[in-house]
């Protein structure tokens, strides 16, 4: 399944916005999904997770502000970021195929999106 990834941009803080992830190819109905972020000079993080049945898992930095969800068919994943921080600047990227084992992350045949620039200023 290809992935791509659309909405980031500058927003001051206590703004939103709504990233959006586009799937092609195969069905990406049947894949748990998510995003993670990269913030300049850092690892990549896990954000969220849907399930195909619409269970959501966050990282506990989001919880109350961000919410991820699905239309699968539209073959959607979306993020709903509310009450934005300076900390919340990253890269967004999203994925598809994430497993859980000591944390999350994408498995051997899963797909990444190309990255969506969320920039949040104070």
């Amino acid at each position: 399944v290809q992935l791509q990834a659309s909405g980031g941009g500058l927003v001051q803080a206590g703004g939103s916005l709504r990233l959006s992830c586009a799937a092609s190819g195969r069905t990406s109905g049947g894949y748990v999904m998510g995003w993670f972020r990269q913030a300049p000079g850092k690892e990549r993080e896990f954000v969220a997770a849907i399930s195909r049945s619409g269970g959501t898992y966050y990282t506990d930095s989001v919880k109350g502000r961000f919410t991820i969800s699905r239309d699968n068919a539209k073959n959607t994943m979306y993020l709903q970021m509310n009450s934005l921080k300076p900390e919340d600047t990253a890269v967004y990227y999203c994925a598809a195929d994430l497993k859980y084992g000591t944390g999350w992350y994408v498995g051997p045949l899963g797909s990444w999106g190309q990255g969506t620039l969320v920039t949040v200023s104070s």
